[in-house]
């Protein structure tokens, strides 16, 4: 492979697959890192990565999240709330860490207990279901978002339906400015932000939080199962 050809890779991230300037970037780190290594171990001379343009990244990131006492401000607010879908939400994403799709995806026959622990069956990425044990503050959260339900979605929104990305930005939007934060973009994935940040402030390390350990799920025979994460 030629430097010709790790261009022309970059050029298809952002004309044909329009991917932001910090994937593109990332992504394009990847490959310098290997073909690094390649030289490194004397496979390559000279890495085909080098000298190839990086696009311009935004010094300041969408995906920043809420500093300790903000965070701690609103989850107060979502927990005193007449609301329990709001303090739910906000539990499942700051506490526990999910990605948005996987909290609203989630139902109460998802809910259930693994050796000793209450855990939430969660359906993440390319179809992997993990068991996440509930600390005591998000199985409260979420006892009072389901109300002694046995079917449906542990987040309803104002008309009684499964809450989306849409309807729980508005939800921490309107929390939010109860309680003063003044964010240029608030968006549920800061919460996650957040929830990483935390971690990591607390001397977890990076790989623990991106792959815990965990226990196994009781799938039926075929289904993607992936452990669980440790929080």
């Amino acid at each position: 492979m030629a430097r010709m050809d790790v261009e022309r890779y970059v050029r298809w991230l952002q004309d044909v697959g329009r991917y932001l300037p910090s994937t593109v970037s990332r992504r394009l780190s990847v490959v310098a890192g290997f073909y690094r290594v390649c030289v490194i171990d004397a496979i390559l001379e000279h890495s085909p990565a080098d000298y190839v343009r990086r696009p311009t990244v935004p010094s300041e990131s969408p995906a920043l999240g809420l500093g300790h006492l903000q965070f701690e401000a609103l989850i107060t607010t979502a927990r005193l709330s007449a609301n329990p879908n709001g303090f739910a939400l906000v539990a499942l994403l700051g506490l526990l860490g999910l990605r948005i799709f996987e909290a609203c995806g989630s139902n109460v026959a998802d809910l259930g207990e693994e050796h000793g622990h209450r855990v939430l069956r969660v359906r993440g990425k390319g179809g992997k279901v993990v068991l996440v044990p509930l600390p005591p503050a998000v199985a409260r959260a979420i006892d009072r978002a389901v109300d002694e339900r046995s079917s449906g979605p542990i987040l309803r929104n104002t008309l009684g339906v499964r809450m989306d990305r849409h309807a729980a930005t508005r939800r921490l939007k309107h929390l939010a400015q109860t309680v003063g934060i003044r964010m240029p973009r608030m968006h549920p994935h800061m919460l996650r932000h957040t929830f990483v940040t935390t971690m990591l402030d607390a001397g977890v390390s990076l790989r623990d939080v991106q792959s815990p350990p965990g226990m196994p799920t009781r799938e039926p025979p075929g289904a993607t199962t992936a452990p669980v994460r440790a929080w």
